[in-house]
């Protein structure tokens, strides 16, 4: 995480607050206090101070049709909080990929991180040793969860189909700038990983980022 974020975040407690929110499309405070064992106003508290620092804001969620009433009130991530996460790619990275261009020609940054994604994929790879499709995607979240993805392997019922969740990405700034083709490396890097076919979907609300694979 950036360091000097955390120290304007301050309390380990918000820390807690944005990680678990980080893994959500938001949440109410009462929530968030079940969720990390608090106290509903301790967690009001900390979201409130959150809000004002501009890494947080609130939505009026509608209530489950279980659940009649008027919409409540849910916090979630604003864009500012991306920064407290890693990041793999920063503004020289995008200057380096201008500059071949200018230099070798438009298809010069396709090239460049083809080979990237080319050694990555190698490289997880060689770590990979699951023999089932679930093993495989355990394995390689895991992976993915050291290098900041925030990482998560779902599966239906009755071994139904497998699908790996990611909620953040540390090459944002690639994504923003390079959208179609990032997403189609990744979709490959990842198909390639797990020996089957997959399908990416990314979505982006406010501060909130989920990339979904779905295996099969």
């Amino acid at each position: 995480m950036n360091q000097r974020l955390i120290a304007e975040i301050g309390k380990s407690q918000r820390l807690r607050i944005v990680n678990r929110l980080k893994r959500t499309q938001g949440l109410s405070v009462g929530e968030l206090a079940e969720a990390l064992g608090m106290s509903y106003m301790g967690v009001k508290q900390h979201c409130v101070e959150l809000e004002r620092l501009g890494y947080l804001d609130t939505w009026r969620r509608p209530r489950a049709a279980a659940r009649a009433g008027r919409p409540e009130l849910a916090y979630r991530l604003t864009r500012k909080a991306h920064e407290l996460f890693p990041a793999a790619s920063n503004a020289m990275t995008l200057q380096l990929l201008e500059a071949a261009q200018s230099l070798y020609g438009p298809l010069a940054p396709e090239k460049l991180l083809y080979r990237v994604f080319q050694r990555k994929t190698e490289a997880y790879l060689a770590q990979m040793r699951g023999a089932t499709l679930l093993e495989r995607a355990r394995e390689f979240a895991a992976l993915r969860e050291a290098e900041g993805c925030m990482a998560e392997v779902e599966q239906g019922p009755e071994a139904g189909p497998v699908r790996m969740v990611e909620y953040h990405s540390p090459l944002a700034g690639l994504l923003a700038a390079y959208p179609a083709l990032l997403a189609r490396l990744e979709q490959e890097m990842v198909s390639r990983v797990l020996g089957v076919p997959v399908k990416r979907e990314q979505t982006e609300v406010s501060g909130l980022y989920a990339c979904i694979f779905r295996a099969g």
